[in-house]
């Protein structure tokens, strides 16, 4: 028996087709304006979850770009903070020199004096120095200054390192421990920086042949072992400032390469969807066209 096509099965059929054309011309629309082939996690399950991992993997990697950044500047403030003292150090060192040849007299040697306690302050001001608000040569106590202005030369810090995470189980100590340079003054009778400094103000003001004969022996060979140390200090921040630079550039290939997969991914191709969407909307048009002659509603249709 043949089945006999009714003007229902039309209607129906007809109507069927142009709700599936409506269908297909919504879903590129949507996907033009949102840039995205991936609308919901159903229209590509594994697609979604790559995407979900690639995001991830983004965000990890923006918070230790950050990191790095913030450690490449924590660093160079450090470094300007070292090249002053040095500045400083050098003058310091020209001064003795001048004083120890034998052409001043006391009242030369007392102003010299002058000068190396000024500049001394001036070291302790150095070492103080913060970048965005904590003090960088304090250790992990950086919310108070390492050093007293005055003559207090106590070093109020410690010698805890501070460290910048910059990718998976990698860090980078970005702390100084100014300390081992600075010491802890004159009465510690430790050698190191500010217990020289005061040491050869102290011998200016001496005036005796032994002080004068202390600046070019004992006192000038302390301070070209500060020198020294600050030189070496000076060349472990340039290392961790090269490591920080070198971890940043990884960051950012690293980047650039997952951002290129999360776009392919999910993003979707502007042209041909722009194609598809002319092709489907035509489509759509003329099957409104055709479907408004063979859909024809009678009175009969009304009265059913």
């Amino acid at each position: 028996m043949t089945e006999r096509i009714t003007p229902a099965m039309v209607n129906s059929s007809t109507l069927s087709a142009l709700g599936s054309s409506l269908e297909a011309l919504e879903r590129t629309t949507d996907e033009l304006s949102s840039g995205r082939t991936i609308l919901e996690p159903s229209d590509n399950p594994y697609g979604a979850s790559q995407v979900i991992d690639l995001q991830s993997q983004l965000d990890g990697l923006s918070g230790y770009e950050s990191n790095a950044q913030d450690g490449i500047s924590w660093e160079n403030t450090a470094s300007a903070a070292m090249s002053s003292i040095n500045e400083v150090v050098q003058k310091v060192r020209e001064l003795v020199l001048q004083a120890a040849n034998g052409t001043d007299d006391q009242n030369d040697r007392e102003m010299i004096a002058e000068q190396v306690e000024q500049l001394t302050d001036s070291v302790k001001q150095d070492a103080n120095a913060q970048y965005a608000g904590e003090y960088i040569f304090a250790g992990t106590a950086t919310t108070e200054p390492p050093y007293e202005q005055g003559e207090n030369d106590e070093y109020k810090g410690n010698a805890e390192t501070i460290s910048r995470a910059v990718g998976p189980s990698a860090s980078i100590t970005i702390s100084t421990d100014i300390s081992t340079l600075l010491g802890n003054g004159e009465g510690s009778a430790d050698g190191k920086l500010l217990d020289t400094l005061r040491t050869i103000a102290k011998d200016l003001r001496g005036g005796t042949p032994e002080d004068v004969k202390a600046l070019s022996s004992t006192d000038l060979g302390s301070l070209d072992a500060n020198i020294q140390t600050l030189t070496q200090l000076q060349a472990t921040a340039g290392s961790a400032t090269d490591q920080l630079q070198a971890a940043l550039s990884r960051n950012e290939d690293l980047q650039t390469s997952i951002a290129g997969a999360l776009s392919n991914t999910q993003d979707t191709n502007m042209a041909a969807a722009s194609i598809a969407f002319a092709n489907e909307q035509a489509a759509y048009n003329a099957a409104l066209r055709t479907g408004a002659t063979i859909v024809q509603e009678s009175l009969l249709n009304f009265l059913q």
